[in-house]
């Protein structure tokens, strides 16, 4: 037990001290990225920055490639290369900079009061409404949060806007790491450093952007979709929300059983539906981003047309 206490006491403190440096005094951007127009045209890249690497401890690493022809592959010393069937298409994130100059809900003060509900694994729920509106993830709250400011800040996280965001389209190349497991995984997930507004000059990394990727899948049946990431998550199948880890937040874990989800929400076997993950990357303290499924084929598509922006 006194072995027991101790363990839990250091991991208070150390988180506590994680979450103190989440608080301070934000440093400016650099200035050093590179010029992109402020509404929509796109840039892409090669792929995520940080070590990207799966495998196991018995054998070499499998390396992602990030080739950038559609196919996913990866290469394993002791198994020769694994090619994925090309017209499945490999994972595309639309990718969006700020700044907290741009949009103040970026670099906000710590939300010290929602401990309980971080250690819970829980986030702050509540941030988006329960289906999206259309096509796109709709701010909840009545005004401002201790996260948030408001509707119009949130409304721009998703959609182009000039003089406020700057997008990318960033691929995320998955790994079948054991047979019919996709995986994509990074602790650095910086993936448009050195681009957009610039680096942040204490960190060498460029924080502050949105993620967002749209897919349509066939659900078979058994499949099931694990993301683990930083900070905002909010994950919506056939428009409905099936994982909430909104707010600002040290690594969470959510999962979507697809026939749990299919019974709940009157999805069929055999019939393609829609998956949208929205994340965003919102502290100067880290950037994780793990996406791992069951699902054997996603198709890319492209976002709907956005909705007004709110009155």
């Amino acid at each position: 037990m006194q072995r027991a206490g101790f363990f839990f006491v250091t991991c208070m403190v150390v988180a506590l001290s994680s979450l103190a440096a989440c608080s301070a005094a934000p440093a400016r951007h650099t200035g050093q990225g590179q010029d992109v127009a402020a509404n929509g045209s796109d840039a892409s890249l090669g792929g995520s920055a940080g070590s990207v690497s799966f495998g196991n401890p018995d054998a070499a690493a499998p390396q992602i490639t990030g080739a950038g022809d559609g196919a996913i592959v990866a290469h394993d010393a002791g198994a020769g290369t694994v090619t994925r069937d090309p017209s499945c298409g490999q994972i595309t994130a639309i990718v969006r900079d700020f700044t907290p100059d741009t949009n103040s809900d970026f670099e906000m003060p710590f939300d010290f009061t929602n401990l309980a509900a971080i250690f819970a694994g829980q986030g702050q729920k509540g941030i988006v409404k329960p289906m999206l509106e259309m096509g796109y993830p709709a701010y909840a709250p009545a005004g401002a949060t201790a996260e948030t400011h408001s509707a119009a800040q949130f409304y721009q996280w998703y959609v182009d806007t000039p003089n406020v965001n700057m997008r990318f389209e960033v691929p995320l190349p998955l790994t079948e790491t054991t047979p019919g497991r996709f995986v994509y995984d990074s602790t650095a997930f910086f993936p448009i450093d050195g681009k957009g507004f610039g680096n942040y000059m204490t960190t060498g990394h460029n924080f502050h952007f949105t993620t967002e990727i749209r897919t349509k899948f066939t659900y078979q049946g058994g499949e099931v979709l694990m993301f683990r990431g930083d900070d905002d998550v909010w994950i919506f199948v056939n428009g409905v929300l099936a994982v909430d880890l909104g707010g600002m937040h040290s690594p969470l874990m959510g999962t979507v059983d697809m026939d749990t989800f299919a019974q709940q929400n009157g999805l069929a076997k055999g019939m393609t539906y829609s998956m949208d993950i929205f994340q965003a990357e919102r502290h100067t303290s880290g950037s994780n981003f793990h996406l791992e499924t069951t699902i054997n084929c996603f198709t890319i598509v492209q976002p709907p047309p956005p909705p007004p922006p709110p009155s």
